[in-house]
């Protein structure tokens, strides 16, 4: 029931009440003035007390009714309270706060609807942040990776290895492009169809981008399985995805990093491994939480089984000791 709708029931208990009294006091006075020799009652006569008994049914009737209204205002004021605070919550960035049930239909349904605006604020402002943080791990890799392409490009002056490394930095932008394509529509709630690409065409890219990085540090790369291989993903996200398997072998494993995949029951499997010392027991079962790292932010790994879900697919630790990353997608094999 609503406040006003509370005031006026007890308003309308507080009436009759204060004429039950009156009913009681004059049905009391008519008798002992039936029953007795005399006209009147201590005093009064019958039209006294016709005007004694309202007054008096009153002034017994107004602390029921006085009770009533007050118990209905501090109800009433808890609620408002609580908006209060919930405002207040919200400009701090908290979420929605314990909510007290008044019992008044109006109040409880603005207090409810405010609960829920301010749990779903909360909700979006955590989504904006992880948004951030993976949008800016997206971007800062790739634009690194160019930069450093652009360097090279600038303490040469063979044109051979200019020209070579201008096509692997069109790639990098392209890719970047692509990167920044995917979280557009991420940022609008746009899932899009995932198409069907060449696994052969984004491996090869990546190891034309990552050479000077396995020869600085004095690894290899290499690559095996069948030729022609097709994924259903984003070629963007799937880019991603192997860049930081790649990155996170070479920044924390050992020897030769070997890019497995193959075609299994109509998925394609891509495996990434090392020959390091692989990942502490401790560390294994919680490498895709964002906050769960070795070394670094794990806003890496965390990342890449977002996108590799957003594909359709999954990514698995299947082992380790060594470390080798599975990436699963679906796939029709060899085209």
């Amino acid at each position: 029931m609503s406040f006003i709708g509370y005031v006026r029931r007890a308003v309308f208990v507080a009436v009759v009440c204060a004429g039950v009294v009156t009913a009681l006091v004059l049905g009391a006075v008519a008798l002992t003035i039936t029953g007795g020799d005399g006209a009147r009652v201590l005093g009064l006569d019958v039209l006294a007390w016709a005007v004694v008994a309202p007054v008096a049914g009153v002034f017994l009737a107004a602390p029921i009714g006085m009770l009533a209204l007050h118990s209905i205002i501090r109800r009433r004021n808890r609620g408002l309270a609580f908006i209060d605070a919930q405002v207040e919550a919200i400009r701090r960035g908290a979420g929605a706060l314990p909510r007290p049930k008044v019992g008044l239909s109006d109040i409880d349904s603005h207090t409810q609807g405010l609960a829920r605006l301010a749990g779903e604020l909360a909700q979006q402002r955590a989504l904006d942040r992880d948004f951030a943080s993976d949008a800016s791990h997206q971007l800062r890799t790739p634009l690194t990776a160019l930069l450093m392409r652009l360097e090279e490009m600038g303490e040469t002056d063979d044109m051979d290895v200019v020209r070579e490394e201008a096509a692997v930095a069109v790639t990098q932008v392209e890719r970047l492009t692509g990167v920044i394509d995917t979280l557009l529509a991420r940022s609008k709630g746009e899932e899009g169809v995932v198409p069907e690409i060449s696994l052969d065409s984004v491996l090869a890219a990546l190891q034309r981008e990552y050479q000077p990085a396995f020869t600085a540090a004095r690894r290899t790369m290499r690559v095996d399985g069948p030729p022609g291989l097709a994924v259903r993903s984003s070629p963007a996200d799937l880019g991603q995805i192997l860049q930081t398997l790649i990155e996170n072998s070479l920044a924390h494993g050992d020897g030769r990093v070997t890019i497995t995949m193959r075609a299994s029951a109509g998925s394609t499997v891509i495996e990434v491994q090392d020959e390091g010392e692989g990942i502490p027991a401790a560390i294994a079962p919680h490498v895709f939480e964002r906050s769960v790292t070795s070394h670094g932010s794990g806003l890496g790994l965390g990342l890449a089984r977002q996108l590799a879900e957003r594909n359709g697919g999954r990514l698995e630790l299947v082992s380790s000791h060594p470390a080798v990353f599975s990436v699963f997608l679906a796939g029709r094999g060899i085209r």
